[in-house]
């Protein structure tokens, strides 16, 4: 994974773990169904549209760097729809 990623990842983890907290969830699983989530998004863009695209720009450096951080704001946008997700859960869990 690149340092942005990584960092992502990092925050992602921080995150949910603080979201559970707050809600009175368990903190440590939601913070591993986040950082899950986060991964197998990450690996899956990374392996399927960065690797079908990279031939297209190869020769740009920067269309490059920017190819390879669509993986990262897709795993982002991913994560953000699992705590959603978890959130509406409590909600209908409550109600």
């Amino acid at each position: 994974m690149l340092f942005l990623a990584k960092l992502a990842g990092i925050a992602v983890l921080v995150w949910f773990f603080l979201s559970a907290k707050s809600q009175g969830e368990q903190p440590y699983k939601w913070a591993i169904i986040g950082l899950i989530g986060f991964w197998i998004t990450w690996w899956a863009i990374k392996l399927t549209v960065v690797t079908a695209l990279a031939g297209l720009v190869a020769k740009s450096a920067t269309m490059t760097f920017l190819l390879v951080q669509i993986p990262a704001l897709c795993a982002i946008a991913v994560a953000f729809l699992i705590r959603k997700k978890l959130l509406a859960d409590i909600v209908e869990k409550k109600s």
